[in-house]
């Protein structure tokens, strides 16, 4: 049911997941309280996304091949509860611009549009028929500047990585620390950061402080969004909307062993994915760490034993260390080409 007026769009951002692109959509078509529009952003998949979304009814024209700008069109669909019209814009882009990219044509295309609050979510995300009537219910609250529901894996259990607070004290190797589980227990709670998978932004907030940093392509962009959007007024985690999340982002990671112990690493051909995480937190500590000099000293430290774990682990071990460092220098000098770390790798 819908207790308040205001139109809700949910953003959605897709690269090469198709069929769970189409669970994502069935999702928000399933929604008790029906939304208003879907912004969904193609960030040029390559794996015949247009083709399966033709298929399946979602739209009934494809987009040209070879495009050299963004295309966009409407279409409409269908809430499978209630029966209400959707319009659906599907907005094909010209390349990957990761999901930092995605989520700022999202949201600056569906803020333009004049929608009044604006619910980003990934394709691997699967929100609960409630989740959206559960926040719902505060949008009428006073200095809300964004909403966000629990997140859960496949199993039931919640992550609780995509939420909690932020300590500008301690910025590496990492300032992001998760709501602790007992927490979860109160019908809401104030945070200071919820990851894209699930957040419902106020208009008003965006109309003070804009959009995402499409400039940070993946890892950070969320973060960065929130410490704006907490300028503004309170992030609420409404502990009965739910919204479940099939990450499968372990699978880059491979195990070695070393004197009994066990190191994380990151395979050679996954290896791009890590440069935007290490740039943007960088870039994030210089701006906003109350303690530099923790700041610095825990940044080289990093810097050192992750040269170690490359000689000791990897393999292309040149190749590695210029990566490495070229992610370190671009963070503190505010270097954003996101065509870099591949240049670096493959040439």
């Amino acid at each position: 049911m819908t207790k308040n007026k205001e139109t809700v769009c949910a953003i959605v951002v897709t690269y090469n997941r198709k069929e769970l692109l189409l669970e994502c959509l069935k999702a928000l078509r399933k929604q008790t309280r029906p939304i208003d529009a879907i912004y969904l952003i193609d960030n040029a998949s390559s794996d015949g996304t247009p083709k399966i979304l033709f298929d399946n009814g979602y739209i009934s024209e494809l987009p040209p091949n070879n495009l050299k700008e963004p295309w966009e069109k409407e279409f409409k669909i269908k809430n499978l509860a209630n029966g209400a019209i959707i319009n659906l814009h599907y907005v094909r882009m010209s390349r990957n611009t990761g999901g930092a990219g995605g989520f700022y044509e999202g949201v600056k295309r569906a803020y333009e549009k004049g929608y009044d609050w604006l619910w980003l979510m990934d394709d691997d995300a699967e929100p609960e028929k409630d989740a959206l009537e559960k926040l719902d219910e505060y949008f009428d609250q006073r200095d809300i500047s964004a909403l966000s529901s629990i997140v859960k894996d496949t199993n039931g259990k919640i992550n609780i990585y995509h939420r909690g607070f932020i300590k500008f004290n301690k910025i590496f190797p990492g300032f992001q620390n998760p709501l602790p589980v007992e927490k979860y227990l109160s019908p809401y709670v104030e945070i200071d950061f919820s990851s894209f998978v699930g957040i419902i932004i106020n208009k008003e907030t965006i109309k003070k402080f804009g959009f995402p940093r499409k400039e940070f392509f993946i890892y950070g962009d969320d973060a960065e969004y929130c410490i704006r959007l907490r300028q503004f007024g309170k992030i609420l985690l409404v502990t009965n909307s739910i919204i479940v999340h099939k990450d499968k982002t372990s699978e880059i990671i491979n195990t070695k062993k070393f004197l009994g112990r066990v190191f994380l690493r990151v395979s050679y051909d996954k290896l791009w994915l890590t440069y935007f995480g290490t740039r943007n937190l960088i870039w994030l500590g210089r701006r906003y760490t109350t303690n530099k000099m923790l700041f610095y000293g825990r940044m080289f430290r990093n810097y050192i034993m992750s040269i170690a774990g490359i000689l000791l682990f990897d393999d292309h071990k040149i190749k590695r260390i210029k990566f490495l460092t070229n992610s370190y220098l671009d963070g503190l000098r505010g270097n954003f080409d996101n065509e870099k770390p591949k240049e670096i790798l493959y040439g």
